[in-house]
């Protein structure tokens, strides 16, 4: 994933960004195995809760954290790099160029590590193609007074579901910018290649924008504990927001439904959209990455922060070798076992799943320390800080 952040005045701030976004990487790590090693038990969007069993449901759930609390410190990260630099023109510069290689990225090296296909029949436009058109979008935004831009990022987060009926035909000159904005679907780019618009980028350029705007909470003259009660009253405020408006059941996402057991119905409420993320599914998210971000400021010198902290100071280091690494062992394992669920090979089980990701975070953890070293010491080259 995506990493901008330099170094902010007060290690402590920096190390709880790093480790919140740490966290969320493991979720996303956690999600990859059980794409990998669960292919013949796929989940839909939003999940089916009469098939899903809790333990599935709870792993995919997880992993919504994960894409909205990157994008909201994509934001963060860019006004804490022009806080450290020159400022806005800095920002737009960086945001720019570094939008254009995370797109340049994802219809090569990842859409290859999901695919291995060369040349590919399919492109998946993901979350790395979002972020990098998110930041494309705040490379402009940047230049708006600050009550403009998170006013215009909190009408985009609210207001867009209002859009979901809008769909335009393939033969429509409006069908591919409205796949990229909003409507997922297919375009067909050859008569060989097809692309997924998996990621519609309209809420994310709201979401990027939202944390742009909340960076002078992290300012080198920003009060510590005046902080903390913003992220505290946001956190908790999302959160009442989200339970407020999921129980009308008439606008921000699906309606849930009563279920066959009070867990199922408890699912059902929980069970939100990412395709577009609807105002329900950032509004949670956002609400519990505000809270984790409180918790981990708190908890900054213990040793499981630090940890964190390590696997989030080189996201996109991170992001490419674990994609990798989780290819050539499904690879491996194919080759040892044999297909042991119909045309795939995969895990009986959900805690399997959960193993697997324990064991290859142990295994990542060295090479992504070793990475964040090396940034570290050699900022005389110019390319890491794109990793």
């Amino acid at each position: 994933m995506t990493n901008a952040v330099l170094r902010p005045s007060g290690a402590g701030r920096l190390l709880s960004i790093d480790a919140l976004r740490g966290l969320v990487i493991l979720f996303m790590l956690l999600d990859h195995v059980r794409e990998t090693f669960l292919l013949h038990r796929q989940v839909s969007d939003p999940m089916d809760i009469a098939t899903t069993e809790p333990a599935l449901f709870l792993s995919r759930t997880l992993a919504h954290l994960c894409a909205p609390i990157f994008v909201l410190l994509t934001g963060l990260s860019a006004y804490l790099y022009g806080e450290k630099y020159a400022g806005k023109a800095d920002v737009c510069s960086f945001l720019f160029k570094r939008g254009l290689f995370l797109v340049l990225l994802e219809i090569t090296l990842v859409n290859f590590a999901w695919t291995f296909q060369i040349p590919p029949t399919v492109i998946y436009l993901q979350v790395i193609w979002a972020i990098g058109l998110s930041m494309l979008a705040l490379s402009a935004l940047v230049w708006l007074p600050r009550p403009l831009l998170l006013g215009l990022s909190v009408l985009i987060i609210a207001g867009h579901n209002l859009l979901d009926g809008l769909h335009f035909a393939l033969e429509s000159a409006l069908h591919v910018p409205w796949a990229v904005l909003h409507d997922r679907g297919w375009i067909e780019f050859s008569d060989g290649l097809r692309l997924r618009t998996s990621y519609p980028v309209l809420p994310w350029i709201g979401v990027i924008g939202l944390g742009y705007a909340i960076g002078p909470w992290f300012a080198q003259a920003s009060d510590a504990a005046w902080r903390q009660r913003a992220l505290l009253i946001g956190g908790i405020a999302g959160l009442v927001g989200f339970v407020g408006l999921r129980l009308l059941n008439g606008y921000g996402d699906r309606p849930w439904v009563q279920g066959d057991s009070a867990l199922q119905t408890l699912m059902s409420f929980f069970n939100i959209t990412k395709y577009p993320p609807s105002l329900l599914f950032i509004t949670l998210t956002l609400s519990l990455g505000l809270l984790l971000l409180r918790g981990f400021e708190w908890r900054q010198g213990s040793r499981w922060i630090l940890a964190l902290s390590v696997f989030g100071s080189a996201p996109m280091f991170f992001y490419l070798l674990h994609l990798y690494v989780l290819k050539f062992a499904y690879l491996l394992a194919v080759v040892c076992f044999g297909l042991n669920q119909g045309s795939y090979y995969g895990f009986d089980s959900v805690w399997a799943v959960w193993l697997a990701a324990g064991l290859l975070a142990l295994a990542l953890y060295l090479p992504v320390r070793w990475f964040s070293r090396l940034k570290s010491r050699r900022r005389d080259l110019a390319w890491l800080k794109y990793f």
